[in-house]
């Protein structure tokens, strides 16, 4: 994925963070008490976020060193990390199915991972801003 594509994809994702954020406090406030998880939705909807702010990052130095290969798995890392962990926890707040929380720490340990693929990639590259 380029540079252009992974700055798209992290305005979609953000646009459905706040949708998702939104909709949590004000549409699903009582399935939300029903099921006694709002604070496990707003997780969801805060790793969402900060992660979708990372793939943006991701995609503007992309833009900036196209070159940076190791790139790839950080981003792809970050979007793995967005759909299992806050994906588990969307779906285990509405639920209540616990089962569902025993998914969220391998979308954790994607998020780790592009974490770690963002330092390794600079870590290899010597130079971001210049030629």
């Amino acid at each position: 994925m380029n540079g252009k594509q992974l700055i798209m994809l992290a305005g979609l994702s953000g646009a459905i963070a706040v949708g998702l954020g939104a909709f949590g406090a004000h549409g699903l406030a009582d399935t939300l008490a029903a099921t006694g998880r709002a604070d496990t939705f707003e997780t969801a909807v805060k790793y969402h976020f900060y992660h979708t702010l990372a793939l943006a990052l991701i995609g503007i130095i992309k833009l900036i060193k196209p070159n940076w290969k190791s790139l790839v798995f950080a981003s792809w890392s970050m979007i793995f990390g967005i759909i299992v962990f806050s994906g588990s926890l969307y779906i285990l707040s509405l639920s209540g199915v616990t089962w569902w929380g025993a998914i969220t720490p391998l979308g954790g340990v994607g998020f780790i991972m592009g974490w770690l693929g963002l330092f390794y990639s600079a870590l290899r590259n010597d130079q971001i801003l210049a030629d």
